[in-house]
């Protein structure tokens, strides 16, 4: 690869890296904690990249090497094209397609011992990771008769409709799927539009033969924008 190539290729991918930590988008494929290390990313390879065009302009390095490796210039062009795709494109965020083809749901990686004691109120708000925890942990019951808040994007699969969301670890490609079947007045919305919904659990409806996924009777619904942290972690 000719060293102007390799040059406008850093260029461009610490670009990228910069667009989408700056503008947001980034928390569409990593956990919020790795912002510091994709601008650290994106500032050294664009000056990786001006240093080394600075030495080669000094050298006269450029003109010296404009007949080199002409064959491969098509091939290594197309290694721009995911970088353009960051700079064009605003891919989504993973929704119910990785939910419905998921093996395994509500993979709550946590323990008994670290669930703690609920807040007051007449309504408590909880992450899906928390309370699909406590509904396949919990066996005190403590969410029973508690009016709960969840939030997350719609999913209807099989004649049922879910409250879903992914949490994540690291970043998207370890994307975990959490999901509620919810129960009652649910209105009809598009898949994949989020929410919020009100309610509360069925007890004892999360169980291994349907991989822990609790039942949740609906009380109130309401649609709202996507957060601008998609995934739970």
């Amino acid at each position: 690869m000719r060293r102007e190539t390799q040059n406008i290729l850093l260029v461009l991918l610490g670009g990228a890296l910069l667009k989408i930590s700056f503008s947001g988008l980034y928390l569409r494929y990593v956990q919020k904690s790795l912002l510091p290390l994709l601008i650290a990313a994106g500032v050294i390879m664009i000056g990786l990249a001006l240093f080394s065009i600075v030495q080669d302009v000094r050298r006269g390095k450029a003109a010296a090497d404009d007949h080199e490796h002409s064959h491969s210039s098509r091939s290594t062009w197309l290694m721009l094209l995911p970088v353009l795709a960051v700079f064009l494109i605003s891919p989504p965020a993973l929704g119910g397609d990785v939910v419905n083809s998921a093996a395994d749901t509500n993979q709550t990686q946590r323990a008994r011992n670290l669930l703690g004691e609920l807040p007051s109120g007449d309504v408590i708000p909880l992450s899906m990771t928390e309370f699909v925890t406590r509904t396949a942990w919990d066996e005190s019951g403590t969410l029973d008769n508690r009016r709960v808040k969840l939030t997350g994007f719609l999913l209807r699969a099989e004649g049922e409709t879910y409250v879903a969301r992914l949490a994540i670890s690291c970043c998207a490609a370890d994307a975990r799927p959490l999901k509620v079947r919810l129960g009652g007045d649910v209105p009809a919305l598009p898949d994949e539009q989020w929410v919020e919904v009100t309610g509360q659990v069925v007890p004892k409806s999360a169980n291994e033969k349907n991989s822990w996924v609790p039942s949740f009777t609906v009380e109130s619904f309401a649609a709202v924008a996507e957060p601008v942290e998609p995934y739970e972690s």
